[in-house]
């Protein structure tokens, strides 16, 4: 037993560039397990400096200085947001607050409709067991009405850090753009020399995480306006809301779509009812979510993602457990990190070979 865990262990972790790599990871891991919740802001500004990258090294190919670029990207990445915040909040609200007003009025519609079964359908439904599905179905409202309470009288607090974070962001964006080489190299000059395993995994996975990030932007602006676009053709009220709720459901691998599909369905049911309106609202929404997973996803992930559903799925659980948000957000990245480092492990032919290239240099 004791021979086999030796030829194990000699097998895989005999180069010290594999033992550098597995340090680096474990030390990566455990900072942002202990500290992610204090580093949020650093992450979005990591993932917005990934995104503003590349215009800013399109505008130093003419000749122009990465200073000079970088301050004319952020400025107009912060104009372009500010512009879209302040047309499209406004209306999500308006949405959000008439929805959430609306909702005791659908669940006693709900509930109506539910006691209607019995009449209907005798043989397959029971009024004992409706008003029990009912009772148990405001139960359940009540404790989540509590939690909201809860979360709104957190909020101030909240939204103060959120101001905070609003001044913040940018600044650390402009400065990883600006001194991005010099940011580099300060890292570098930490690691160990045996690093070359750490360096092979980091470049594949920088160009993939970058791949990633701008992606999700765009698959996200596609998705949501498309979506929106449909709603408002079909004259499905809170459109603009459901269409950004869609939009930003694809950061979730499979689940995403499954869990917003329940209130695009709940508001054309109660809107429409189950006539042919309500099914055109479904089958458009359909429609968007199909091109999504058969088009839009392979033509931006391509390169990306080369991933089982399964894998993906296990990945968004394993890591969102972990990490919360940005485990989500970046699970697939980190999935593909993990197979990254497994295609890059060598092994003993491959040790063999290095060193006696090295030997004979």
């Amino acid at each position: 037993m004791f021979k086999l865990f030796k030829d194990w262990y000699t097998r895989k972790f005999s180069d010290p560039h594999a033992v550098t790599l597995v340090v680096i990871l474990t030390c990566i891991a455990l900072f942002i397990a202990f500290f992610s919740s204090l580093l949020m802001p650093v992450f979005v500004a990591i993932a917005l400096a990934f995104l503003l990258d590349l215009p800013v090294n399109k505008l130093r190919q003419h000749s122009i200085s990465r200073l000079s670029a970088t301050i004319v990207v952020v400025a107009t990445f912060l104009g372009f947001s500010l512009l879209a915040v302040l047309g499209l909040m406004p209306i999500i609200w308006k949405q959000s607050s008439n929805l959430l007003q609306e909702v005791p009025h659908m669940i006693s519609q709900g509930q109506d409709y539910l006691l209607t079964l019995p009449e209907k359908y005798p043989d397959f439904v029971d009024v004992t067991q409706i008003k029990t599905f009912i009772a148990m179905v405001n139960n359940n409202l009540l404790e989540w009405g509590q939690v909201a309470l809860k979360a709104s009288l957190n909020s101030i607090s909240d939204i103060v850090a959120l101001m905070v974070y609003l001044i913040l962001v940018p600044l650390m964006v402009f400065f990883f753009l600006k001194d991005k080489t010099e940011l580099m190299n300060n890292i570098t000059h930490f690691l160990p020399k045996e690093r070359r395993m750490a360096i092979k995994v980091s470049q594949e996975m920088n160009q993939q995480i970058l791949n990633y990030i701008r992606g999700k932007v765009i698959e996200i602006i596609i998705v949501g306006t498309s979506t929106t676009i449909a709603f408002m053709l079909l004259d499905l009220q809170y459109s603009l809301l459901l269409g950004v709720l869609v939009g930003l459901s694809v950061l979730v691998p499979y689940v995403g779509a499954t869990v917003v599909t329940i209130p695009v369905l709940l508001v054309a049911l109660f809107q429409f009812g189950l006539s042919s309106e309500f099914g055109y609202v479904m089958l458009a929404y359909g429609i968007i979510q199909a091109i999504d997973g058969n088009v839009i996803v392979p033509l931006l992930f391509s390169e990306a993602v080369n991933l089982h559903p399964v894998i993906i799925i296990i990945a968004v659980i394993f890591f969102g457990g972990l990490w919360g948000f940005w485990g989500v957000f970046f699970a697939i990245p980190l999935a593909t990190l993990v197979k990254a480092v497994i295609n890059a492990w060598p092994s003993i032919p491959e040790l063999d070979s290095e060193n006696k290239s090295e030997a004979q240099v």
